[in-house]
């Protein structure tokens, strides 16, 4: 939806320059504070957790008597306000929220602001992530990655599996007590992207021709029938985690920051354990980027600035369950020690990551 929005609304950019960010780049950082403090306020555009956000910025106000203002939106509808705000001399958008699978797709120098010269240290601070570049437009705030969720008294540590074959192999001992969704969250997608990626043996992130790749996944599509009626395929990322949390199924692949939220407020339980296994999960991250005409670009600068900081990724660390995106905070909180993160994997990309979860659905979930 995204890609269909950008791709028909963002032809039509025209290029622009705008005073206002010119004038910050030849500011120094005192000067864009003082300039953030009269305009006094900012507004946020991001799709999801907005209560949540809008308690995190209150630290923010508190610092600054800056106000941020988060609207109700999704990640669709927020683009589509950006490239139908993108002709106005001043949109409503000072900072927006986007995931980074999206940002390569994307004229980043013709919608949004360049900032990274405007930052004063952009040092330890996360601009790629999974081999996508913000180019100095676009800073990630928030890590995520998938992985195994996991019921520590039903399996021990040493026995996790790490492997496609050891996945099987679970599968065998312990029928119906793994389970994965292929709709409504991307855990279970990752797991059997991965799992294809692995058992199939094919340059998954390559240039081969899509139709060349998508006939060499058929080894990985055999592996999941063969197994079919040892493994429980279920609704949803959350469904998978509260059938873990009800000791219905023992394993599940899960979002790491998706499962955190939900022990720290209390909705699953504590002991749910994560890993992410040797045969890698796939992970990314969300930015934020200002865009050209935003109306406060000195306040979205400010706000950036304390968004990304090391103090800040760290609470996010603690409280969301996130990989920091600034290399100095502190990740002591985290679900998956920094060892495990060497096992994440990227995103496969357009259209070869639809059509394989097309096939998927087709030759394996209807076929059960």
């Amino acid at each position: 939806m995204l890609k269909k929005l950008l791709s028909t609304g963002i032809a039509l950019v025209a290029s622009a320059n705008f005073a206002m960010s010119a004038s910050l780049d030849d500011m120094s950082w005192d000067e864009i504070v003082a300039q953030a403090k009269s305009e006094g306020e900012l507004t946020w555009f991001i799709w999801y957790f907005q209560d949540e956000f809008r308690d995190v910025a209150k630290a923010f106000t508190a610092e600054t008597g800056i106000k941020v203002s988060i609207p109700e939106g999704t990640a669709a509808g927020n683009i589509d306000k950006l490239i139908a705000e993108k002709d106005r001399e001043t949109g409503d958008i000072d900072v927006i929220a986007f995931g980074y699978e999206n940002v390569d797709i994307w004229p980043l120098g013709t919608l949004f602001q360049k900032i990274d010269g405007a930052l004063p240290d952009v040092s330890g601070r996360t601009q790629d992530v999974t081999g996508i570049k913000g180019e100095g437009y676009v800073f990630a705030y928030w890590g995520n990655q998938t992985g195994i969720a996991y019921d520590p008294d039903m399996v021990a540590k040493a026995d996790l599996p790490q492997t496609p074959e050891d996945f099987a192999a679970f599968w065998t001992t312990n029928p119906e007590k793994f389970g994965f969704n292929y709709v409504k969250g991307g855990s279970g997608p990752s797991f059997f992207h991965n799992t294809l990626r692995v058992v199939s043996g094919i340059d998954y992130f390559g240039d081969t021709p899509v139709d060349e790749k998508l006939a060499g996944i058929q080894p990985g599509i055999d592996f999941f029938n063969d197994n079919a009626e040892n493994y429980v395929i279920t609704a949803s990322n959350i469904d998978s985690i509260n059938r873990v949390s009800d000791r219905e199924l023992w394993m599940v692949p899960a979002w790491e920051d998706h499962l955190a939220g939900l022990q720290n407020r209390g909705e699953v339980r504590k002991e749910i354990a994560y890993y992410i296994p040797e045969m890698g999960m796939s992970g990314g991250g969300n930015g934020v980027a200002i865009p050209q005409n935003a109306p406060n670009p000195a306040a979205a600068l400010v706000f950036i600035d304390w968004l990304t900081s090391a103090r800040v990724q760290a609470g996010f660390n603690a409280r969301f369950g996130t990989a920091p995106m600034h290399a100095d905070a502190d990740d002591s909180k985290a679900l998956v020690p920094n060892s495990q993160r060497a096992f994440s994997q990227a995103w496969p990309g357009q259209p070869f990551k639809q059509r394989v979860e097309d096939t998927f659905i087709e030759e394996v979930v209807l076929n059960r």
